[in-house]
């Protein structure tokens, strides 16, 4: 029986850029050359794990500028960049809506200092009351991490065996698996899909 279900912000309740080009199309919007953007991918992904747990992303741009000669305008924000390339996942809410009518809902996410409550000013977020909230710059801890794990379960008062985590990415699901909840691998090239995917097994697990 699920008691609780933890679901991931970007890629399932928020449009961001998996199962797209943007990340592609933002490399070039900023000046990332072809022949430069395995290296760009390295370089992001090494500062990234620091940035999900407190480093700003706009201190970045500096390093960014240096290694790979960009020229970016005063004003410019990488996080603003980001959030303006997101959208709406239309097709979320009403799945949210019947499980919340059972059971309780949270989100358990890799963030960026201030990204969500950016994403929730700017209404990308479903309009939910979220009964728990686990970001990862808040809490120091990440996913796939089993610390961060840990701390859910613990704030979502309920047995491992009845918590469900809906996750877009293999290896969270995995650790997730490991730890002893259900999970269940959401598809963001098809939100529709997924969604009605996700609710048809809900319903055979509540």
């Amino acid at each position: 029986m699920i008691s609780f279900v933890y679901f991931d912000v970007g890629g399932v309740v928020v449009k961001d850029f998996s199962g797209t080009n943007k990340w592609a199309q933002m490399k070039h919007d900023i000046g990332i050359k072809s022949e430069n953007e395995k290296e760009f991918d390295q370089f992001y992904d090494k500062y990234e794990k620091e940035v999900h747990v407190g480093r700003d992303v706009d201190t970045l741009i500096p390093l960014i500028i240096k290694k790979f000669h960009i020229n970016f305008s005063p004003n410019y924000s990488m996080q603003a960049d980001f959030i303006n390339r997101f959208e709406k996942n239309e097709s979320i809410l009403p799945v949210i809506e019947k499980i919340k009518q059972n059971c309780r809902v949270g989100l358990l996410t890799n963030m960026y200092p201030g990204m969500l409550s950016a994403m929730i000013k700017k209404r990308l977020t479903p309009p939910i009351e979220w009964d728990v909230i686990i970001d990862s710059t808040i809490e120091d801890c990440q996913k796939p991490g089993l610390d961060i794990f840990k701390l859910a379960e613990q704030k979502s008062n309920s047995k491992k065996e009845n918590i469900l985590f809906v996750d877009n990415t293999v290896e969270n699901i995995d650790v997730a698996k490991d730890f002893g909840w259900q999970t269940f691998l959401y598809n963001p090239v098809d939100h529709k899909k997924s969604c009605s995917d996700l609710l048809d097994y809900y319903n055979r697990m509540k």
